[in-house]
């Protein structure tokens, strides 16, 4: 898997000061994405062990909220048999900070059912995510007064609590 970016002061992807990773590769392709370049899988650095530390390392002060994951996209298959790792490692190393992943698909019709999108570690992966922001950009539907989404489809869903339940349940905070 290769990565464009590990961004160790984020404020835009979730509540407080956050590290980020945006991922390469998406097979959305939508319509004016803030990063385009993402959508190729071979765009940027290959993801290493030496990576991974550096996300753990720079996860340890206590102002730093949580971690959040981004794109290209973190369910395409290929990028989720590396990710399910390192969201492991984030979760058994820090349990009361927040997990944030954004996605172009939605929970309900593709991540939890039989997709395109669904792999041997899907919901293993969805296990280590706190709030999951899915639902692909729509630039006719961008609204830049909401919270952590560029789209109005788009739903920051409290994954635990959905997951543990049949319905899916919005994130409060918003």
């Amino acid at each position: 898997m290769n990565y464009s970016a590990i961004k160790n002061c984020d404020v835009a992807n979730g509540p407080g000061v956050r590290v980020s990773l945006f991922v390469s590769g998406c097979t959305h392709h939508c319509k004016d994405c803030f990063n385009s370049e993402t959508w190729d899988f071979k765009f940027g650095e290959e993801f290493t062990v030496e990576q991974e530390d550096k996300i753990i390392e720079l996860l340890k002060p206590d102002y730093i909220k949580g971690f959040s994951l981004l794109g290209g996209e973190p369910f395409e298959p290929s990028n989720q048999r590396v990710l399910v790792g390192l969201l492991k490692r984030i979760k058994e190393s820090y349990p009361k900070k927040t997990v944030w992943c954004y996605t172009g698909y939605l929970l309900d019709d593709e991540l939890l059912s039989e997709s395109r999108a669904r792999c041997e570690v899907t919901d293993e992966m969805l296990s280590y995510i706190d709030i999951l922001v899915d639902g692909e950009f729509k630039a006719d539907l961008k609204d830049l007064r909401l919270r952590f989404r560029g789209s109005s489809n788009q739903r920051v869903i409290d994954l635990k609590e959905t997951l543990a339940g049949d319905e899916i349940i919005w994130w409060k905070d918003l």
